[in-house]
């Protein structure tokens, strides 16, 4: 399989139970194409690593009312209210990290880091069953890194190696899930020749990315 692949063929590659950090904000930012097909082809028991599920029928939420995700690792479900249905009816595990927290856990996954130490959570229920550490007076939860075997992020732009520029919210986790993924796969608005991104604009070099999710004519 090339670096320039089409969302269907690079997502019968992903079998059923994988664990995929998709990025985005609210939807803002996220890989669409990429949630469509993993929605037309069925993807099951999903393990979904995000900031969010955002809206019933928006970016993950596709994936939530099709029920096809087993376990989420986000920051908060509280706009989508399906989410929470299938949270309390136990068909969905949810964990919940605060949102610097998980950031900074997804960034530890992909710098080989044993984990982090942060003081938010202490004394709350985010602290049920996790490590503290004592230092100098002051305690911190271990909060342990976080890897996937997919990463599906969206571009604003990708050259045809691979190298590739955000704009704006998609700058958020997008970046920190692509070094944290055993199989990055993106979705560039615009695929442009080598040289027309600037090196200074190059967020997610492409020695990192897999493959590259170029715009098809719409089925039907």
């Amino acid at each position: 399989m090339g670096k320039t692949v089409k969302a269907a063929d690079l997502i019968e590659t992903v079998a059923n139970g994988s664990t995929l950090m998709i990025g985005g904000f609210m939807g803002v930012g996220s890989p669409r194409r990429l949630i469509d097909e993993l929605v037309r082809q069925g993807k099951k028991d999903l393990s979904v690593i995000a900031n969010d599920t955002a809206r019933p029928g928006v970016g993950i939420g596709k994936l939530i009312s099709a029920r096809l995700v087993r376990r989420l690792v986000v920051s908060h479900i509280g706009t989508n209210p399906e989410t929470q249905r299938q949270m309390l009816d136990g068909l969905v595990e949810v964990e919940l990290s605060p949102q610097g927290t998980l950031a900074e856990r997804i960034r530890a996954g992909g710098y080989g880091l044993g984990g982090v130490l942060t003081p938010t959570g202490v004394g709350t229920i985010v602290a049920q069953g996790k490590r503290t550490i004592d230092i100098e007076g002051r305690v911190f939860l271990l909060e342990l890194p976080l890897r996937a075997q997919y990463a599906l992020v969206c571009a604003r732009r990708a050259d045809h190696i691979g190298n590739l520029a955000y704009a704006m919210t998609a700058r958020n986790l997008n970046p920190l899930m692509a070094m944290a993924a055993d199989r990055v796969v993106a979705e560039p608005q615009e695929i442009v020749p080598v040289g027309v991104i600037a090196p200074d604009d190059v967020m997610t070099p492409a020695v990192l990315v897999d493959h590259l999710v170029g715009r098809e004519a719409d089925r039907g």
